[in-house]
């Protein structure tokens, strides 16, 4: 089992040294979890140190946090929860401590990933695993997924838009709530033209819906994904194909929709059938239009349909990048005052 370094033995109290830090002792039943828990050379334990200022000390079956008394609680509740995530069977890599760490800000996160307060717990269950919330724009993103009829995901890459679209989407077909996926992107990339690609109108088209099928394989085994595309189950197309059709019994996803025009947006939203559900992800600041000077149909339905009946809007910023943190900063770079 992994070990860290002992505390001192008769160390004094953190708060005699300093008013500012405390320390906190949280212990754990099942010892064969530690491993994971603490992770290979204690690496799960200092992504924690490192990302609170605060130092962690293995005792057996349980393990000592001090520093600022903020950053412990915060420590204190975060290892609680990677713990809980790996008794329920849950994945727990770099990324997803993250995410718990930078949730550990938001009173309802130990309830809405554990369970255990009087607030349900958000998950989406596919068939090769559990997903849980990775940011705090991601917790009610989560509950419209679940609940809402049509709703407008806008914020940079990265934020989980689409990928938590798509895992609702598998899970709803997998229970049998929708009879079809529908997973629609507009083939428009900034410099290159569906005509200029190679092949088939396939062959040109997939290279843009790239995400989606990633999207798919990370949620279904990759026989089933294929098995469902062949019989129609799923249908991934760019949106000049919806033109025309009724899409009941289905979800809709719509992706990359700020490259779509106000006819375009149009013609897509009133495609709505019975039984069916609806997502429109888009970054509004990364318009590729040709024309430069035409509106986004993404933004142009935000502003006519926001605050209606059945229709909910999630906003991600950079804070809810669940990429590597570098790529946040990024964003956080070309968005400012400046940009």
């Amino acid at each position: 089992m992994p070990n860290k370094k002992s505390a001192p033995k008769h160390a004094a109290p953190a708060q005699e040294a300093d008013s500012r830090r405390a320390q906190t002792e949280v212990a754990f039943e099942d010892t064969a979890l530690l491993s994971a828990l603490f992770g290979q050379f204690d690496a799960n334990l200092v992504q924690v140190e490192s990302r609170l200022g605060v130092t962690i000390h293995a005792r057996g079956n349980a393990v000592m946090v001090e520093g600022p008394a903020d950053s412990v609680g915060r420590a204190g509740e975060v290892l609680r929860t990677m713990y809980d995530r790996l008794a329920k069977g849950h994945e727990l890599d770099s990324g997803a401590i993250d995410a718990l760490v930078t949730m550990s800000n938001e009173p309802v996160l130990e309830g809405i990933i554990s369970g255990d307060s009087k607030a349900p717990p958000v998950m989406i269950r596919t068939r090769r695993k559990t997903i849980v919330p990775r940011s705090a724009g991601q917790i009610p993103y989560m509950q419209q997924l679940a609940h809402d009829e049509l709703i407008f995901a806008l914020g940079p890459a990265g934020t989980g838009k689409t990928y938590l679209a798509v895992a609702q989407a598998v899970s709803q077909l997998i229970t049998g709530s929708v009879q079809r996926l529908i997973l629609s992107r507009p083939a428009v990339e900034a410099g290159e033209r569906l005509g200029f690609l190679p092949g088939d109108m396939k062959e040109k088209v997939d290279p843009y819906l790239r995400p989606i099928y990633d999207a798919l394989y990370d949620c279904m085994p990759p026989e089933q994904v294929e098995r469902r595309i062949a019989s129609g189950e799923i249908e991934i197309a760019p949106i000049a194909f919806m033109r025309g059709r009724t899409l009941a019994d289905a979800f809709v996803i719509l992706d990359e929709a700020q490259n779509t025009t106000r006819e375009q947006m149009k013609m897509f939203l009133t495609r709505f059938g019975q039984n069916s559900r609806m997502v429109v992800c888009g970054d509004p600041r990364q318009v590729d239009i040709p024309g430069g000077d035409r509106m986004s149909g993404l933004a142009d339905a935000v502003d006519r349909l926001e605050g209606l009946e059945g229709i909910a809007v999630s906003r991600f910023t950079a804070a809810d990048i669940v990429r590597h943190p570098i790529v946040g900063r990024i964003v956080e770079a070309y968005e400012g005052p400046d940009a």
